[in-house]
């Protein structure tokens, strides 16, 4: 068998063990028998005591498993992970780092070969094999070892991490539990949440089931038995009214359900979890599941094809448990934090508004729907936790740090206390904040910045009115959409936009196009493709589609009658075709209303500058458009090639990179040779020390989603132009993103403004504060 094929059929095998002894054990087996050496052995990183320690081996001695351990500094097990690269001995006793196990029986081998295990950057432990002769391992077995810790590494982290969680579950394991056991994802949504976790379940869905103790074991049996009958039931019925048109080869299906029903293994071992403490629908979850994954391992193509099988099965009595069961009646509690496999707007709403504290998604990105109105209402959010293992949080009490993107399960008390103080100093600059609403962001030298605000819901208008906006720098126009069924009717998209410009006027209203694809999908319009960002999407969607552009555009400029304050901005633009081709449109629908009767005129029309190549051509763009604005999300992410709702590489989104910088400046001085106004949208003008730079540069407008606007306006009530000119110019001296947003934060702390940038976090490494440059001349 080719290493190819063992490799495969040891990931297969490991990624069904029940738990992480199991995958440990399977592991250090498989790669003992693989490689046909004398001994195996993982010794994974204890965070909390800073130890490597020996989980699992094949060839030393059992009875050290588990009480054998290394600090990070000892041995070669340390050196390994130290260097985080392999090390590869012919005689591991003649090594200067070599440290002596005693109890393991390993001074029979010399021949050492260690490889670390790494997870998203981070060292979990280190994978070992030895041999007694005296030999180097050769450069296939080398490279074998270092692939199946690669391979390995996130089933390792996933299974160590369950793990951590279902030692909690039992009193009796309380003294061994992981305390403060983090998972990290995607800061969606800023701000700390501190409350109990209740698990979104979507119908007939098994992975999103969670774990909960079952209150009538008895009843939860018999809901069981119920369930697989009326299953029974409607696959006899099936058969008999399909069997005048099926093949006899299709009909065997039929007999395949019923066999797996009439097993009585499967319903004893969805009974066994039951009795252990587990519901009806949380066993048939683990059970079915289990199955699911043994035979996606299996090296018969026919039986891997009987997964499909097992979990439609599970699936159909999925949905009688979940039938029977009625509407779930959830409590939930005054400290709810929401978590789900993927959160979708519907799921939010699930929740009453007075109790929702905190979100949480396994999958999706902080530029979901979801996370926009997540951000919109206040909500700590972080979205991508993909180690997390959600049914098994149900009722548990976990931190929600919305700020860095971290999840806490199982917070000790100490860092309960130190999140409450985040908590608290929130609250103390929240009620600061609030004398500003009727004042101008004006600096201390006299120069007036519009602050406006990003929406898309009805609920942003009165919250964006109360902090104090002066206009909307975006609407979000695909959010109505996004909300239903089908493309909604023109009459229906006035209504949507007409309460929107009626609120604001009049203050302007700027009225993005419909900017759909990349992650912004409609159910009943599916856009699929292997790389969306770079796809169909934007205004190459709606120049295609010329019937949705113009009854969208009349829309607009029909609930503008009377007001005229609409502006609207054309998105994803990368050349002046695109731009003048939606142009005619617009002035195609301006004519037709007109003709019709109405009485509007013609709004402003700009651009956003999202992508590289429109930056090149935004002088082009202005001679022919009203304004420019520019969306520093998707321009940060296509400037730096990093998907930032991925959380292999979210790390790598820099919005203060010095090219996203330089590219911004340009934008602006390039606009302004033309004379138009420039204005920008996105996460860094909502930060406070982003603010500042923006306003140097000379964008004209900042806009912003509303929660961040006093915190902004504080910041530029609280400088000079001048002052703010100056830190630009020293920032655009620097090479480092890092060291961009350091100082930042330094300087707005000398300047005392030190409660308007992001609060000192528990178990995170704070910067220096004494920097000689912070001060600057004015």
């Amino acid at each position: 068998m080719s290493m190819l094929s063992v490799l495969r059929k040891i990931v297969q095998e490991v990624s069904t063990a029940p738990d992480l002894e199991s995958v440990l054990d399977l592991i250090v087996r498989r790669i003992q028998r693989a490689m046909r050496t004398e001994v195996c052995s993982i010794f994974l990183l204890d965070s909390v005591q800073k130890r490597y320690v020996l989980r699992a081996t094949q060839g030393l001695n059992q009875e050290a498993v588990g009480k054998v351990s290394l600090s990070m500094t000892e041995g070669i097990v340390g050196l390994v992970g130290q260097r985080a690269e392999p090390i590869n001995l012919e005689d591991a006793f003649s090594h200067p780092a070599f440290h002596y196990l005693q109890s393991t029986g390993e001074e029979r081998f010399h021949a050492f070969l260690g490889v670390p295990i790494i997870h998203h950057r981070s060292v979990l432990g280190v994978l070992v094999v030895q041999q007694h002769d005296l030999r180097r391992f050769d450069e296939s077995e080398e490279a074998f070892l270092v692939t199946v810790s690669a391979q390995l590494a996130g089933v390792i982290a996933h299974a160590e991490a369950t793990g951590s969680i279902n030692s909690e579950q039992h009193p009796q394991a309380e003294a061994k539990a992981v305390h403060d056991r983090r998972f990290d994802g995607v800061a969606a949504a800023s701000g700390v949440a501190i409350g109990t976790v209740v698990v979104a379940t979507i119908d007939a869905e098994l992975e999103t089931v969670p774990d909960k103790t079952p209150h009538d074991v008895e009843q939860e049996l018999h809901s069981l038995e119920m369930a697989m009958e009326a299953v029974r039931d409607d696959i006899r019925t099936a058969g008999r009214s399909l069997a005048q048109r099926l093949k006899s080869e299709e009909q065997a299906l039929f007999d395949v359900y019923l066999r797996m029903l009439d097993d009585p293994a499967l319903k004893t071992e969805i009974e066994a979890h039951i009795r252990a403490g587990n519901w009806v629908q949380g066993a048939l979850r683990e059970v079915i599941l289990g199955h699911v994954k043994q035979f996606n391992a299996m090296e018969d193509a026919y039986l891997r094809e009987r997964a499909t099988d097992v979990r439609d099965l599970g699936r159909r009595i999925l949905s009688y448990l979940q039938e029977s069961a009625g509407p779930m009646e959830v409590d939930y509690p005054d400290d709810s934090i929401l978590i789900a496999d993927e959160l979708s707007p519907a799921m939010l709403g699930m929740v009453p508004e007075n109790k929702l504290v905190g979100l949480v998604s396994v999958t999706g990105s902080g530029n979901s729907h979801a996370a926009i109105m997540a951000r919109s209402i206040g909500i700590p959010t972080v979205m991508g936790v993909v180690d997390l293992p959600f049914t098994r949080l149900e009722g548990r009490k976990v931190i929600v740090d919305g700020y860095s993107g971290r999840i806490y399960v199982n917070p000790s008390e100490q860092l309960l206390e130190a999140f409450r103080e985040v908590m608290r100093e929130e609250r103390l600059v929240a009620a600061g904040l609030e004398g500003l609403r009727d004042l101008p962001a004006e600096t201390t030298d006299g120069y007036r910045m519009p602050l406006w605000v990003n929406t898309g819901l009805v609920a942003d208008v009165t919250r964006s009115l109360e902090r104090g906006a002066e206009g909307i720098g975006l609407y979000r126009t695909e959010i109505p959409f996004m909300i239903r069924d089908f493309f909604p009717s023109e009459q229906e998209q006035l209504q949507s936009y007409r309460s929107q410009m009626e609120a604001f006027a009049p203050r302007p209203v700027t009225m993005r196009t419909l900017d759909i694809g990349g992650d912004k999908a409609l159910p009943y319009f599916p856009i699929e493709e292997d790389n969306p960002f770079l796809g169909w999407r934007g205004i190459r969607v709606t120049l295609d589609h010329p019937e949705i552009f113009l009854v969208q555009v009349r829309a607009m400029l029909r609930a503008s009658e009377g007001l005229n304050n609409l502006r609207i901005m054309l998105p994803m633009v990368t050349s002046v075709h695109e731009v003048e081709e939606a142009m005619r449109q617009i002035d195609r629908a301006l004519a037709e209303l007109q003709d019709e009767g109405y009485a509007v005129e013609r709004p402003m029309v700009g651009v956003m500058v999202e992508v590289p190549a429109a930056v090149y051509q935004v002088r082009r763009f202005a001679r022919i458009v009203d304004f420019i604005s520019v969306g520093s999300n998707d321009l940060t992410q296509y400037l730096l090639a990093v998907d930032r709702n991925n959380p292999r590489v979210a790390g790598l989104y820099a919005p203060y990179h010095p090219a996203v910088l330089r590219a911004l400046q340009y934008i602006a001085r390039e606009t302004r040779k033309e004379g138009k106004p420039v204005s920008i949208c996105g996460e860094m003008a909502a930060d406070p020390g982003g603010a500042l730079l923006l306003m140097a540069m000379g964008y004209e407008v900042l806009s912003m989603n509303s929660n961040n606007l006093p915190r902004v306006k504080s910041a530029i009530r609280g400088v000079s132009l001048a002052r703010a000119q100056s830190l630009l110019s020293q920032v655009l001296r620097m090479d480092d993103a890092e060291e961009i947003h350091r100082y930042l934060r330094r300087t707005l702390k000398h300047l005392g403004l030190g409660q308007l940038t992001r609060p000192r976090l528990p178990n995170q490494q704070e910067p220096a504060e004494d920097d000689p440059d912070c001060s600057g001349a004015d």
